[in-house]
């Protein structure tokens, strides 16, 4: 791994450790790159909507994680400027998600990243693509 590489991973880990939702969740970082996270969650009962399925917000939240850890990977306070998602299968009570995001572009202070949801076994659950803005300062 080189310095780049292993700079994000200690910001994705220090952005991990100061969230309190991503450990309550049981989410887990299983890479994180320049521009790249790849983050993991079992999908609890607690995390289910009405029709016992993976509550969106949950899926959501996950790729959006993905996302925070790649657009910071630089060790530059970035924080998302608009998210938006589509919901392709349900995700069903003991699955492992897995959110994969990479960098698409960077311009200035801007940046899209798509990140792919799917099942341990590859199934596509969601697509989600965010545009972040760096707002300045290192994150550690």
């Amino acid at each position: 791994m080189n310095e780049a590489d292993n700079l994000a991973r200690r910001v994705a880990e220090t952005l991990l450790q100061r969230e309190g939702t991503g450990p309550a969740w049981g989410i887990a970082i299983d890479d994180a790159r320049e521009g790249y996270a790849l983050v993991r969650m079992k999908v609890r009962d607690d995390m289910l909507n009405g029709h016992r399925i993976g509550h969106g917000g949950m899926i959501f939240a996950l790729a959006d994680t993905a996302f925070a850890y790649a657009c910071n990977s630089r060790n530059e306070n970035t924080v998302a400027q608009n998210a938006s998602i589509s919901f392709l299968a349900p995700a069903h009570p003991g699955e492992t998600l897995i959110a994969e995001a990479r960098e698409v572009s960077r311009a200035g202070r801007s940046g899209v990243y798509q990140v792919s949801v799917r099942t341990a076994d590859g199934r596509v659950i969601a697509e989600f693509t965010g545009l972040s803005r760096t707002i300045g300062g290192p994150v550690i």
